[in-house]
């Protein structure tokens, strides 16, 4: 029986006739933005109106809604069957990955985002269906960013009829409105309870969140600020922390609280412990600690308070090295509202801030999109399977990043996933059907082969959620508890190990029971999924075959292995090496035979610790297998070895005599007062060009001690302008040395590093007499510094002419005094 008191009471009823008119009144386009508040009803009446549900004779429709976590599937599935007074599987259903409910007159289904893109691959038409309702879009998903891309592109090559309904409580709507085609923004009217916003600052600052690393303070002040919320206001509390870490934590700290239990909920939390929390209040109050999954969808019944920590994660991927990591960061505005909106879903409330309302300014406005900062290998298969390699043509709100983008599409080439201009292989195809990461796929397709289905099957259910810490690091003692476990992660992971084991039925790969051991099936299967993560041995702790260090735990028994497997690493910010969460044992065989593409072997010669280094070496990535030093190495390898070397450690390789620098010199000052064709002669520029003006001496090197006997100056005439015919002017244009009256030549001194200044010309005064004046080089006065007989500085001219008749008079009453014996005549 329809709960019709339940569903009047809902405000987003008042918004379902512009609804109706935005998606199938005359001249609608068939898409909508709905924008909600928290409570409002937009996730669970919306659905039922538009599936007619609701009304008599109303039109039926098939209704998808999907929803981009499985706890709120399932939460959403359940309260609209209670609305119409039914159990979920009659006209409301839902499926999850692994898990179905739904019956023949099922009208309204609930999928996660990622079902609806396995069924988009599958049956790109979505036959049956009539609306897609894309809810809590705000969250920025990557499979619901995919997915609207796929919906959009149904709509506009195969089905304009079907409709697209954009739904979210704290969203971009006009952003969204102009991707779904200027689909109109229909508003409706939040719940009439309101949210007091209290801001509880810590009195000291905290130190900033590194990696998953949170000051153990910031969560003692969490727990301050529940046990206020508690003592100040009535109903139940929901807090909102960034991870399951931090609930454990904080829970800890709320232990022992008289009349208080400690409910933790997130996305692995047990289905008993969901239901428990959404079940709603019993005799004692409730304190709720709650990841990200509580923002959006669920309401907690019951729930008077909200306490915000201010704290989320987000995926970072590290493409380089094949590790993605979680990282925390200060939440989003948005998401602040959703956290504060919960305490309003039934009753006024309250949310309690940890943090001082003047910090309000450095929060961003949304949070990041997941295609900006995830590892995009799932997504690049998917594109591919679309028929869309580059995803040039899919409308999405953020591109994904170029460089994100070509590591992922790298990754799915290595798999065999995609072939010739990216195009999805029937392998690809296949991966893309497992409901896996490409990576864990090709672990299971092949893993089947090698270690048995249902061994592959085990270890892949284990390597797509990571087991609980205490289940251990080691892989194959992992799987025997798994086994054993009778906790909630125990209960997924066989649900899990079931549907791969159909899966590998289904696609004909099942190989049946254990072909080889339990424990060496851990690593050949680890390392099919990873092979960068292959790991040997160095020094106390371990190099990924990616070129990474990695540590395994200091009391783990994996520090005695030879090789290992990684299957779970995260790198902290600012480490050098990565942390060891998960792996196994291996042996060379199976490191080489996973990593085979990663393997060569030849002739390494490099430059290293100051000269050249020439060695014959097998390796399998960053990772050196077998090597020996080499008296001979190939000759264009060595010259390589020294261009490198030049290049690390500059031109002091070379020898330069005086010789070589004047001339140097001279070619700069030339570059400098006249341009091209005269060399650009400084460091830069010389070792740009090391293979043109040092051959062929470079290629006769074998050594750094040979490039010291290189002749500089006799190589840096290479670089003048013989082509032009203007090398022939050099000695005119920059000459050594000018001639004085008396028969003498004195050198020039032209400035290094061709700096523009002129060059010096430096003698006697007496040398002097009779050049009336200033000598040029290139068209350039040279600067005159003219000394005293003992060779001392006397005054220092470029315009000879005016010094003779203005500056002499002083310095000959000065020099006569002191050189009475030498001539000084009055007019020189």
């Amino acid at each position: 029986m329809i709960r019709t008191a339940a569903l009047d009471a809902l405000p987003v009823r008042t918004a379902l006739p512009a609804l109706a008119t935005a998606l199938y009144g005359d001249g609608a386009g068939g898409t909508a933005v709905l924008t909600a508040p928290p409570g409002s009803g937009k996730t669970t009446l919306v659905p039922l109106a538009l599936a007619g549900l609701l009304v008599d004779g109303a039109p039926e429709r098939r209704v998808l809604v999907a929803e981009p976590r499985r706890i709120a599937v399932r939460a959403a599935a359940r309260r609209m069957a209670w609305l119409l007074g039914e159990e979920v599987g009659e006209h409301v259903g839902f499926r999850v990955r692994g898990e179905r409910r739904t019956g023949p007159r099922t009208r309204v289904e609930v999928v996660t985002t990622g079902v609806l893109l396995q069924r988009l691959q599958r049956d790109q038409e979505l036959a049956g269906v009539d609306v897609v309702i894309l809810d809590e879009c705000h969250e920025r998903h990557l499979d619901a960013d995919t997915a609207t891309a796929f919906l959009l592109d149904v709509r506009a090559a195969l089905r304009p009829g079907l409709r697209l309904l954009a739904a979210s409580a704290t969203t971009d709507a006009e952003g969204w409105a102009r991707l779904l085609g200027g689909a109109p923004v229909v508003g409706a009217e939040g719940v009439s309870f309101p949210v007091e916003t209290v801001w509880a600052p810590p009195r000291r600052p905290f130190r900033p969140p590194l990696g998953l690393r949170v000051d153990p303070a910031q969560l003692q002040h969490v727990a301050t600020v529940v046990r206020q919320a508690l003592a100040e206001r009535s109903g139940d509390v929901l807090c909102f922390l960034p991870g399951v870490g931090e609930l454990a934590k904080v829970a800890g700290l709320l232990a022992g609280e008289p009349d208080l239990d400690v409910l933790q909920v997130h996305g692995r939390a047990p289905a008993e412990t969901q239901d428990a929390v959404l079940a709603g209040p019993g005799t004692r109050r409730r304190v709720v600690l709650a990841t990200s999954v509580a923002e959006s969808s669920l309401t907690v019944p019951g729930v008077r308070v909200v306490v915000d920590s201010g704290l989320a994660r987000e995926p970072r991927v590290d493409h380089a090295r094949g590790l993605a990591a979680l990282t925390t960061v200060r939440a989003s505005l948005a998401a602040a509202a959703q956290r504060a909106g919960r305490a309003g879903r039934e009753a006024p409330g309250t949310a309690y801030r940890c943090w001082d309302r003047a910090e309000e300014h450095r929060m961003t406005a949304f949070p990041a999109p997941e295609i900006a900062v995830a590892d995009l290998t799932s997504f690049a298969l998917q594109a591919a399977c679309w028929g869309d390699p580059d995803a040039s043509s899919l409308a999405l709100l953020d591109p994904p990043p170029a460089g994100a983008l070509a590591a992922a599409r790298s990754v799915l080439a290595a798999l065999g996933a995609t072939g010739a201009g990216g195009r999805a292989t029937a392998r690809g195809e296949r991966l893309a059907r497992l409901g896996l990461h490409p990576r864990l796929g090709r672990a299971l397709l092949d893993g089947a082969a090698e270690v048995g289905g249902r061994l592959a099957a085990e270890y892949v259910a284990l390597l797509s959620e990571e087991p609980p810490r205490a289940y251990g690091d080691e892989l194959a003692l992992v799987l025997r508890r798994a086994r054993q476990g009778g906790d909630g992660y125990g209960g997924r992971w066989r649900q899990e190990v079931r549907r791969l084991r159909g899966a590998l039925r289904q696609a004909g790969a099942d190989a049946g029971d254990a072909l080889v051991a339990e424990d060496a099936a851990a690593g050949v299967v680890t390392a099919l999924a990873h092979p960068e993560r292959v790991a040997r041995a160095r020094g106390g702790g371990f190099l990924m075959v990616s070129g990474t260090g990695a540590e395994p735990e200091r009391e783990s028994r994996l520090r005695e292995a030879s090789w290992l497997a990684v299957a779970v690493a995260d790198r902290p910010a600012g480490a050098a090496s990565a942390r060891v969460r998960l792996a196994a044992a291996i042996d060379e065989r199976t490191a080489r035979e996973a990593a085979a593409p990663l393997f060569a072997e030849g002739q390494e010669v490099r430059w290293a610790d100051g000269d050249v280094r020439a060695r014959e070496v097998s390796r399998l990535g960053a990772v050196v297998l077998r090597e020996r030093n080499l008296a001979r190495p190939e000759p264009a390898l060595v010259r390589a070895a020294l261009l490198e070397g030049l290049a690390e450690t500059g031109l002091g390789l070379l020898e330069w005599t005086p010789g070589a620098r004047g001339l140097r010199a001279r070619m700069a000052f030339l570059r400098g007062v006249l341009g091209e064709p005269w060399a650009d002669v400084s460091d830069t520029a010389l070792l740009a060009r090391a293979e043109e003006w040092l051959e062929p001496e470079l290629s006769r090197a074998r050594r750094r001690a040979d490039l010291a006997r290189v002749k500089v100056a006799e190589a840096l005439r290479r670089l003048l302008p013989w082509a032009s015919g203007q090398a022939g002017r050099f000695a005119d244009l920059a000459p050594e040395s000018v001639e004085l009256p008396d028969g003498r030549r004195v050198r020039l001194a032209y400035p290094e590093g061709g700096s523009g200044e002129p060059p010096v010309l430096a003698a006697r005064v007496q040398q002097l007499f009779g050049v009336r004046e200033t000598p040029r080089v290139a068209g350039v006065p040279v600067r005159v510094h003219l000394l005293s007989p003992a060779g001392r500085p006397a005054a220092v001219t470029s315009d000879l002419e005016s010094f003779w008749a203005d500056g002499y008079r002083a310095v000959r009453a000065d020099l006569r005094g002191r050189y009475p014996k030498h001539a000084w005549p009055e007019r020189p």
